[in-house]
This record gives C-alpha cells, sequence and structure tokens, in this order.
C-alpha cells in the first residue's frame, strides 16, 4: 500500500510545467502552501496576476477520477456556485500531464492551474452563520445530483472502508501482537452498519465538506475549495464534518444546516443515522490516507509518531468508543 513520491518534482520543473499552460513567466519563488497529499504551490506570473498550481500525487487518483473532479467544479461554476474552476489551455484543457526524469527513474505528474482567490476560514458563530453553510451545500448537491463518477470512490462501509481495511492488513502497518484486536473490532463494525446504507440514495459529493475547505470573503461571500476528495455517497456525507460535535450534541446546529440546506435540496432526515457510522468509516480511511503517505519525508516531519505501538493502542481504543456511541445512537 503505497503511492508515488514528489522527489522529481523540483521547482525548476514545476515552474515549467505552469508556464507551459498560462503562457507567462512566473515572476519570482514557488510558495509551498500545506498539503501533504498533493503539492501545492502559490506564485505570481509576470502580468501581475497570482495562481495556484496543483500537482497531484501520483497514483491515488487515475487521470480520470481528476477529470471527473473538474467536471463536477466545471458544472458548478457554470451555474455560478462560488468554487474555483482551474484554468484551461489554449485547447480547452483543465487538466495537464508533464514528465520529469533524471538517469535512474521517470515520473509523470497531472497537474492544474487555478487563480488565486484569498478569504479567512468561515467560523460559524451565529444561527445565520449555519444556515448559509447548509444553502451552500444544498445548491452543491442540487448541481450535483444528475452526474455520474464511475472512477471515484463510492461512500458505503462495503465498497470504501473494507477496502482500506485490506489494505492496510496488507501492508503489515499494525503491530502482530495488535493486528487481531484491530481487525476483528473494525471487521464487526463495518458489519453492524453496512445494512444501515441499504436502499439510501447516492450521487456526487465533496466529500471532505469541513469548514476548512470553506473560505469566507466578507463583501463577496462564501466560497468552496478542494474537490480533491469528490465521491459518490449519502448526501448527509457533506454535512456532518461541519458539525462541531457529534451528534447528540450538535442539535442545533444540525437543524440549521438542514433549514438552510432544504432551501435549496430536498434532504431524507432518517439519514441523519448515518453520521457517526460516517465518522467510524473517515476514522478508518484516513488511517489509509496516511498509510499512503508514511513514507513521504514531510509527512514523517509532521506525523513523527505514526505507526507505533501507542499510535495503534490509541486507534483501537478510539473504534471501541466510537462503535459503542453507534450502538448507543441506534439503541
Amino acid at each position: 500500500m503505497s503511492a508515488g513520491t514528489f522527489d522529481l518534482l523540483t521547482p525548476h520543473v514545476a515552474v515549467q510545467a505552469i508556464e507551459s499552460i498560462i503562457g507567462v513567466h512566473v515572476d519570482g519563488a514557488l510558495t509551498s502552501f500545506p498539503s501533504y497529499v498533493n503539492r501545492v504551490y502559490g506564485f505570481g506570473a509576470a502580468d501581475g496576476r497570482q495562481y495556484v498550481v496543483k500537482f497531484y500525487r501520483p497514483g491515488r487518483w487515475s487521470y480520470e477520477a481528476i477529470a471527473e473532479e473538474h467536471v463536477l467544479v466545471g458544472e458548478c461554476a457554470a451555474l455560478d456556485l462560488p468554487v474555483v474552476a482551474p484554468i484551461a489551455d489554449a485547447g480547452g484543457d483543465v487538466l495537464h500531464v508533464m514528465e520529469a526524469a533524471r538517469a535512474d527513474r521517470e515520473q509523470e505528474f497531472c497537474f492544474s492551474v487555478y487563480p488565486k482567490r484569498s478569504g479567512r476560514t468561515f467560523d460559524a458563530d451565529r444561527d445565520h452563520d449555519w444556515l448559509r453553510i447548509g444553502a451552500l451545500v444544498g445548491r452543491l448537491h442540487a448541481a450535483a445530483a444528475g452526474g455520474a463518477a464511475e472512477h471515484r470512490m463510492t461512500c458505503t462501509p462495503e465498497e470504501s472502508t473494507s477496502r482500506f481495511l485490506d489494505d492496510l492488513e496488507q501492508a503489515g502497518l499494525v503491530p502482530p501482537d495488535l493486528a487481531g484486536e484491530f481487525y476483528d473490532l473494525a471487521d464487526a463494525a463495518v458489519e453492524r452498519i453496512a445494512p444501515l446504507f441499504d436502499g439510501v440514495p447516492r450521487q456526487r459529493l465533496h466529500g471532505d465538506c469541513h469548514r476548512g475547505n470553506i473560505l469566507d470573503r466578507a463583501e463577496q461571500g462564501l466560497l468552496l475549495i478542494d474537490f480533491d476528495d469528490m465521491m459518490i455517497g449519502p448526501v448527509v456525507q457533506d454535512l456532518w464534518l461541519l458539525l462541531p460535535g457529534r451528534v447528540a450534541d450538535s442539535r442545533r446546529e444540525l437543524a440549521l444546516l438542514l433549514e438552510g440546506y432544504e432551501r435549496f435540496q430536498p434532504f431524507d432526515r432518517r439519514t441523519v443515522a448515518l453520521i457517526e457510522p460516517l465518522r467510524l468509516m473517515r476514522m478508518i480511511y484516513y488511517l489509509a490516507w496516511q498509510a499512503l503517505q508514511r513514507r513521504d519525508l514531510r509527512f514523517r516531519e509532521s506525523f513523527p509518531q505514526w505507526g507505533g505501538r501507542a499510535f495503534w493502542e490509541q486507534e483501537i481504543e478510539d473504534l471501541r468508543t466510537q462503535l459503542r456511541v453507534i450502538e448507543d445512537e441506534l439503541a
């Protein structure tokens, strides 16, 4: 279980790729933005404009899967939703492939260039703020409901979580004396929650819709960014990550979110029961996300304790706690 590295993506290679698309010279150095999965840089061009370039981690998504992300963002932009669409080159393409090489190997990188948009991370301090976020997600789902994304992950326990667990097990990352307890617990959790997703409608989603991916631009309103984790799944997946805590502790915020959401899109209130199962699924997804990057220098520097015995002991306890929460919610 591994993904490609960015060893061959030097600043010189990145600048060459950027200039081949925007058609003007990069003015000054690239500014690295925090991203452990991809490589994201801000830069100014000789024409005075500010841009952002994203180099996708090799091996994480196929070209087709990335293209499906761009299709959704483009459809949203065409409907005047507040998103940032990638810039097309002279041929109309928004997703590009470049090759870097050195004596011993070659590496392809998919990348896209975006206009830079500024804003502060959105903090929901008032009831009106929760209504605004709910309305934004409702507009997104209304726009996304009609399309397909066959190369993207389907967010259900059996179609995604079980696969992540298989990947972790094959990689042998859990200490042998803890592995049995970890996988028995995780498998039991998947078996318990899988029937809850039977018959629940699925559609295209943002996939990682937390407040860190929503910018507040004062007079310009909210801006939804980073569709990198776009997926197919139940619409509640794009709502629960916005909540300040567990369902039991976030009833008021959830009610306001749904009030704003239903101004643009109907919502099946029965799917609120999926929120805590989805939280458990994200815990396992997050482990798989981290495992993909475990050999990356930037990741190791940021998460030095990842993968140690104490780390996995805490993961086991967290899974056990979350499964108890789910049982209490379903009782």
